[in-house]
Parts: structure tokens; sequence; C-alpha cells
């Protein structure tokens, strides 16, 4: 045995386990099995063109040496990125904590309840800080933040009577230029006009229904918007600020004057700037808009026994419900960010992020004060962090660069600095001589810090914030350390059991994958320094591309998409500009199965294209003659089709290629979902099956971890004709020759979090690689025939043969009066989070157990399954109070003197024997989803409130 072989760690079943998964699937091999699963005519005849695989310990070497070629420079450029310190106890204790990155999303709420706590607090600390009523629990950054606020003011610009045909959109010239990028690609698509301008001259005239201010400004001037947004308010043209989060401490919140939403990034909350991502975006906003607000919103509710819990709120906003009339995506949050954003403000308290805010207001007057003796004049009347500096820029820059520091050149006359929480006296002397040294002028040695109170009393915060116990409780690392365990324990991750999430693919995220990432030669570079600094990310960036092109069979890669929905919006992007550039600016017709992703119809309409939706058969493939029918009815205006291959149903269509010939044929271009890749990679690709661009989940198939939510990485992977139009940025040029504008704010996306992916393609190889896509298939085979005696798997393939998930019929159940519902909370009591349910067939569960889970594992989900049939049959209808309507049991119940069940405790807790060695308990009984959203708090708020919300 080569223990030195990565995939012999990440592949789950040994070679004795997969003869006997073989022999329960009545097949002689692996080969036979694939046969029986993907058409002939689509399976690849080669292995993938990759660098032979290397062992953990040369990967390792390997990722240190490339970091090395990193130049670590004190970067003061700012932009809306600052250099942040990630506390060690928060470092430790959750980015390194498999406990708290490899959770899911937290739809089942009862094994969730540490993470919502930790989003509950996040939700707080923004609405504290911007003195808005409402938060979600994150967006992607803030280029996409923005652009959210873009769009819900002017889904809600109905309401203004007066504006129902307004689409100006106005834009402070102040706006950071990543953000500006961002908002025009959302902004074409959907007819909003954006005008840039200076807000002093804004006209307020009826052609505008919204503006959105930057504050502090781009190049660090603080103005008072307050008398613009009175006037704003007046003319019902409604008002966003992009603002900063730290200078929301000492300056006037924005809800304060009025505005409508503040948008922002949290990153400087002790998040590594990771050349660019991922970093939490916040949104914050009026109550009134809560039924269109984007992301998720975490709220507070009850369990069946009365007692305070959380639950995701307002669900039917999603796009799993509502498709293309969804304001809100699941793929829109960074979760494990937020956490530990949230837990910075936890850990620091008022007194803390005061004390930060006011440091690093004081630096900047101590260098603003310094440079003004050396003779250099600043030119913002008012700042916070940043100082505008009338300079030869060019000169500086050389000697700057000589000396290891980077600033902001906004022109050839003038420097930009942005100052941050690591910038004591040693930094500010540093910067200094570097003006000194440039031009030869006398040197003076800085020995204290000015503190005056410069700021002029119109901006200055007045009103309190993290005001709640939660915020002033946990100061020590000994308490810390305790609250974030406490919170963990409460939640089920992988590192207790199998997530078997169809359509989600929760596998290993191997420790050599994740160990990178606390690395500073990787984690503290800021997204826009020269890409001389940045060599070893270039290495990476360039290779993670090449390798993807080679998996995909496309020809070029863009890593910009910071999630999965981020990437289906910039491949329909990309199409929309390969039509424009053709002349056929009038392509704008989607054909969407109706077995797709959720995600698809929403993307879609983002996108400006119209949604037309083709049928399944009874087998729930795509109907083809529908399909072409319909493509042959729009050829004139057919934009795209967009299908998700293996379908969302666990099949590898057979009709594929005919099906994307059919849209080829009527002029259209064929974007495929990458959700299901893992059943693809080695075997086939979205080039041989005839798509023109994918979308990748990075954080599916390719191992970064789902973090309860986030962080996602969404490339778009394209055919040679679309390689011309992958996204560019305003900073540092990315992207094809005729790009479209910015997908989200940083050139590269996530970068930071490509380590991972870059890693588990790096240490599998070509061989590795293809084994894992087998033994995803073999996994999903095996439990199908363990299962299928108890419960009918709805769709299979010609052969009989299940991709890499299946469908679960749990309708029949309904004459016992048993939900799919049900079921999902049962499992808890077996240890086990729900596969994916209700979706995307209603009253169903799809099941998909990765490569990565061994027999034993996957036995013991197939145990818990069939012993939960067994408990179905038992039931009877007119009896509710039954151990799967009582589920989940939590410990209280167990312990409590008063059992009022018509079963015994021991098959409440412990049905089966395997898990009296490791029981997770749910910490709350079942929550109540009705009652939270009729009575909907989305923050630590005082008990006064919970006990009005019960009256």
């Amino acid at each position: 045995m080569n223990t030195n072989l990565f995939q012999l760690r990440h592949i789950g079943p040994r070679d004795h386990e997969k003869d006997i998964m073989l022999k329960a699937i009545g097949v002689d091999s692996i080969d036979q099995l694939i046969y029986e699963t993907i058409p002939d005519d689509i399976r690849l005849q080669n292995e993938l063109d990759l660098p032979e695989a290397l062992s953990e310990y040369e990967y390792l070497q390997h990722i240190n040496e490339l970091g090395a070629k990193n130049k670590i420079f004190k970067s003061y450029i700012g932009l809306g990125y600052h250099e942040a310190i990630t506390p060690s106890v928060i470092q430790r204790n959750i980015l390194e904590n498999p406990g708290w990155y490899t959770a899911y999303t937290p739809y089942q709420a009862e094994i969730a309840q540490g993470r919502l706590e930790a989003l509950l607090n996040y939700q707080t600390m923004v609405c504290d800080l911007t003195g808005m009523e409402l938060a979600n629990a994150s967006l992607l950054d803030e280029g996409t933040a923005a652009a959210e606020a873009m769009a819900l003011l002017f889904d809600v610009r109905e309401r203004a009577k007066k504006k129902a045909g307004a689409n100006k959109f106005f834009v402070s010239e102040e706006i950071l230029p990543q953000t500006l990028s961002v908002l025009k690609t959302r902004a074409i698509p959907i007819g909003i006009e954006l005008v840039i301008g200076n807000h002093e001259k804004f006209d307020f005239s009826d052609d505008f229904y919204g503006a959105i201010l930057q504050y502090p400004g781009k190049n660090g001037s603080v103005v008072d918007y307050s008398t613009f947004v009175a006037k704003a308010n007046e003319n019902n043209i409604k008002v966003a600020v992009a603002a900063d989060i730290l200078s929301l401490a000492v300056l006037k919140a924005p809800g304060e004057f009025g505005v409508d939403v503040v948008v922002g990034t949290t990153q400087r909350f002790g998040i590594p700037l990771g050349y660019g991502g991922p970093h939490a975006g916040y949104f914050a906003t009026k109550e009134a808009y809560k039924r269109s607000i984007p992301g998720r919103i975490i709220g507070v509710t009850k369990d069946k026994d009365g007692e305070p819990a959380l639950r995701m709120a307002l669900q039917t906003r999603e796009q799993h419900i509502k498709r293309e009339r969804a304001t809100s995506n699941i793929c829109t949050a960074q979760v494990l960010l937020a956490v530990m954003a949230g837990m910075y403000a936890v850990y620091h308290g008022k007194e803390g992020i005061q004390f930060i805010a006011n440091r690093v207001h004081s630096a900047s007057q101590t260098l603003a004060a310094a440079l003004n003796r050396l003779g250099f004049k600043q030119k913002n009347t008012a700042y916070f962090d940043t100082i505008l500096v009338e300079v030869e820029a060019e000169k500086l820059r050389a000697t700057a660069e000589a000396n290891q520091v980077n600033f902001n050149y906004v022109d050839k006359n003038h420097v930009a600095i942005s100052l941050n929480e690591t910038v004591g006296l040693k930094e500010i002397n540093a910067i200094v001589d570097c003006f000194e040294q440039a031009f030869n002028i006398q040197d003076i040695t800085i020995t204290e810090f000015i503190s005056e109170n410069i700021l002029p009393e119109n901006i200055k915060r007045n009103t309190s914030f993290l005001d709640h116990e939660v915020f002033n409780t946990y100061h020590s690392e000994t308490d810390m350390m305790r609250y974030i365990k406490k919170l963990e324990r409460k939640d089920l991750a992988l590192n207790h059991s199998m997530i078997s999430l169809g359509s989600c693919t929760m596998k290993l995220n191997a420790a050599s994958e994740m160990l990178p990432l606390s690395n500073p030669q990787w984690g503290n570079i800021h997204p826009f320094v020269p890409l001389n600094q940045a060599e070893g990310y270039q290495i990476v960036l360039k290779n993670l591309e090449q390798q993807l092109n080679v998996v995909t069979g496309f020809a070029g890669t863009s890593l910009q998409p910071n999630s999965g929905a981020q990437g289906e919006f910039a491949g329909l992007m990309v199409i929309r500009a390969y039509h424009e550039a053709n002349g056929d600016t009038h392509r704008n017709i989607c054909l969407i199965p109706s077995s797709a992703h959720g995600t698809n119809p929403a993307s879609a309409v983002m996108a400006g294209m119209k949604v037309v939706v083709t049928k399944t058969d009874e087998k729930g493939n795509i109907d083809v003659e529908d399909l072409r029918a319909k493509a042959e009815l729009h050829k004139d205006n057919l934009a795209a089709l967009m299908v998700t291959y293996p379908s969302t149903h666990g099949v590898f269509e057979k009709a594929i290629k005919e099906i994307t010939s059919i849209v080829h044929d009527n002029g259209g271009q064929v974007y495929m979902d990458g959700a299901n890749m893992n059943a693809q990679v080695g075997l086939t690709n979205p080039a041989t099956i005839g798509a023109d661009v994918c979308h990748l989940n990075l954080h599916k198939t390719f191992a970064i971890p789902h973090g309860g939510g986030g962080p996602g990485v969404g490339p778009i992977c394209v055919a040679p004709q679309l390689v011309p139009f992958l996204p560019t940025n305003p900073v540092i040029t990315t992207g094809g020759g005729n790009p479209i504008t910015a997908i989200s704010a940083a050139p590269w996306g996530s970068a930071l979090a490509c380590l991972i992916s870059y890693g588990y393609i790096t240490m599998l190889g070509s061989k590795g690689l293809t084994d894992s896509t087998k033994i995803a298939i073999l996994n999903a085979n095996y439990m199908k025939e363990r299962l299928q005696q108890h419960f009918q798997t709805l769709y299979t393939g010609e052969m009989g043969r299940a991709a890499h998930e299946m469908i679960l019929d749990c309708r029949e159940f309904k004459q016992k009066g048993i939900e799919v519902v049900d079921i999902a909370k049962r499992l808890m009591d077996y240890g086990f989070h729900a596969p994916t349910v209700s979706f995307p067939v209603a009253g169903t569960i799809m099941v998909e157990p990765t490569e990565s889970e061994s027999l034993v594992e996957l036995d013991r989900f197939c145990d818990a399954l069939i012993s939960i049939r067994k408990e179905i049959d038992a039931t009877s209808k007119e009896d509710e109070n039954n151990v799967l309507k009582n589920a989940p049991h939590t410990l209280a119940m167990l312990t409590n003197d008063d059992w009022s069940f018509p079963y015994s405790r021991q098959e409440a807790a412990y049905p089966l024997e395997y898990i009296m060695d490791n029981k997770f308990w749910p910490s709350v009984r079942r929550v109540d989803d009705a009652y939270g959203d009729r009575n909907l708090i989305c923050s630590c708020n005082p008990i006064e409130d919970y006990m009005e919300a019960e009256a």
C-alpha cells in the first residue's frame, strides 16, 4: 500500500470494500458500472492531461515554495481592503477548525444552532454599526452587495408611485472603482442607466429612482451626506451608502441620516486580505424591505416546547421557491467569514472596536501631521483612515516599492495612504522615510501618536452600539475559546458524520488543502498589488485555470465569480456579450428545463433574459421534442439553454448531444450548470457533451469547504469563441480581449480559497480525479441497491443506474401521516444531517454520498434510513404522538422526569446500537418557522422584544 498517495486518504472505500459493493450492485467491475451509467458517445477516451500527482508532503513543500515567491509588502492601498489582525483564538478555533468550516448551510436549524447564533451576532453587529433595522447574514463582497442594493431599490421603486418608470441610478464619483464596474455589469441587462457624478451637483430629477454614495470616499474624504439624503427623500429617490464598517465606530451611522440601504465589507474585522477574498460583504436596510432583501436572514423563533430557537427566516424569498422571481439566492453568503467577523466584534466588544478605530484614526492624523512638517499637503478636509497627499507620485512609487511599501497612486500628483489596525509608530516612520528618501528631505522621527479631535461634530458618531451582553462578556481568551466551543457543539458538521446532500457534494476538505490558508505568505496580500509582488499567486491561479481547462475540455477560465450563482450569471453575461459582438442583440430567450437547478431561472433574469421552460418526460429526462419545438419557435431570438448534467434527477441523459445540437442549430449557446461535475471529472466533460460554457462549484467538486454556507468559488470555463469576453477588473486587468465588466470586486475573486482546489487537483492528479468520480458513482449505486426494497428511487438511467446521486421517493408515506420533513428531523436522532429535502421534487430526498465516505459510514446511513422506514410502517395516520413527528429528541427531553410518549427513551435517542458510541444531541426541538416569520426578530434584541412578540 503506497501511503504517499493522497487518493488513498481522500477516497473512502478500501479495495476489499469496493469488491463487497460491486457484488451488491451486481457488476463485475467498476468499469462495468461506469459503462452502465454514462452513455458511450460522451465517454472520454484519454486520461486527463495533468502532471503526476504530488504526495501531501510534496505538495506542502511545493505550496510553501510558491508562497515564498509572494512579496509581503506593507500595503496602504485601501480601496476597500485593509490588513487586519485575526485574533489567534478565532484563527485556531474557527478558521482552522473542521467543526466550523465543514458545516453545511443551516437549513436543518435544530442541528445548526451554534452557527445560527454566531450569524445572529453578526447581524446585530451590522445593524448596530450602520444604524439600520435589519441586516442579512452576509453577501459575497462589497461590490456585489452594492449591486444588490441597486437592484433592491429598483425592485421597490414601484411603491413610490411617482417612480414607477424611473430607471436612472446616480453613482457618486467617490465610489470604489471595482464597485462601479460590478454595478455596470448588473445594471445593463435589467435596464438601469447609471449616471456617475458629484453628489453636490446632483439635480434630483424624476428620472432617478435611487443613488449610491461612498462613506468615506474612495480617496478617504468624509463628507456630511445628511442634506443630500434629506433632499433625495423629498424627491422619492432611495439612497444606498457603501460604508467602511470600522469607520462607523467613530463616524455618524448612515441610518441616522435616513438612508435606505447600507452595504460594505467586514474584511477588516479580522479577515485576511487573501489577494481579494473570501470576505463577507454586509447588507443592512429598513424592515420595510424585509421581503425584498437579498441573502439569508437569521431570525429568532421558538421550538416545539416554546423555548427560543434560531433558524433562517423568510425563506419564501429564495430561488428554490420563487425561481425567476426570487430576491434571494442561497449562493450569496460567506458564512465562515461572517462568523469570524462577528466573533471579532464579540471578542473586542464595543470598547475594543472603539479603541481600534480611534487608534487607526490617530495614526492617520499623526502621519498627516508628519508629512505636513515635511512640506507635503494633505487634501482631505475630513478623513477617518485615509489621507490624500499632493506629491510627485512616480518618484515616490520607486522609493516606496524599494522599501516594500505600497500606496494608492491616484494620479501623477496625488497619492492616497490608507492605514489600518496593524500600524504603529514603526510603520508610520517607515512611511515618512519613503517620502524623505524620495525627495531627499531632512530626516524626522515620530515618537508619539496625535489624538486630537479633528472630526467635525456633524459627522461624529454620538449613538451607542454593541451594547448587547454577547459583546460584553467574552473578552479573555479562556472565555472566548469556551464560547466558540459551546456553539461548535450545537452544530453537526462533517467531522461528526456524513452529510449526504444531493447536488451539494459534501466531501472531504483535506487538512493539507486547508493548511496554506493560515500562512501569511498567502493571507496577507492586497488584491491590487503589482503583479510582480504576487508571483506565487499568479503561478497558482494560472495553473488552476489550466487544470480546470483540462477537466472541462474548454479553452479558457475566469476565477473571478465568487459563488456558484455568480458563476451562472457570469456565464450568461459572457454568452450575452458574444451575441452582441455578432450583432445579435435581440437574442434574449433562455431555455431552461423544468428539472433545472433552482438558481438557473433567477440567474437568467438577472442577465436580462426571458425564461422559457421546457418539459421533462415521465422518466425525468428533458423532453427532446418539446425542447426542439421551443428552440425552433424562438430560433430568431434564442440566446441560450441552461442544462444541468448529469441532470438534477441524478441521471446521465443519453440525448444530451442531440439536445446541445438542437440549440446550436437554432443560434443559441449552451450553458452547463456544473453543480453535478463530481460525476463527470475524468470520465466525460462539458465540451464533449456540446456545451459552450459551464460554471464549476469549487466548494463542491473541488473540495473548498462549505463553511456553513460559504466560502464558495464559482469560476466559469468557456469554449474558444467565448474566451474574448471573460470578465475584467478596473484596477488589475484580467479576462479576454473584449471583456465584460467585473462580476465581483477582486480581480481573481476569492483567490485565497482557490489554493484549496489547486491542492485537491495537484495531489490527486489524473488517476486520482478519475478514480474519485468512479467511486462517487459506486457509492451512490451501492446505497441505491441497499435501500431499494425500502425506498423507491425516482429516476435512473436506461440501464437502471444512478449517477453520483439519487432521489428517494417519500410521498407514499403521506398515507401514514408522515411527511419528508419528519424523516429529515428523525435522521438527527440517528446522528445524521438530512439529505436534500423536496428538491427538485417535493416529498423526496436526494442523496449524494460522494467518494470520501467509507463502506462503514455508507452502511451506517443506510441502516438509519431502513430503521426509519420500519418506524414509518409502525405508525398510523391517526396517531401523531410518534417517534417521527416528535423528532428530533433533545437531551432535555430524555432527562426530564416527565416522559409522556408512547415509546421508550431508548427508542427516541438510541434506536440503533452504533449511536451509543458517538451520540449527537440536537440542542432544540423542532423549530416553528411560521412563528418566526410572523414575529421577525433578526438581531440580539433585549428580552423585552421577545415578550412583546409573544404578546
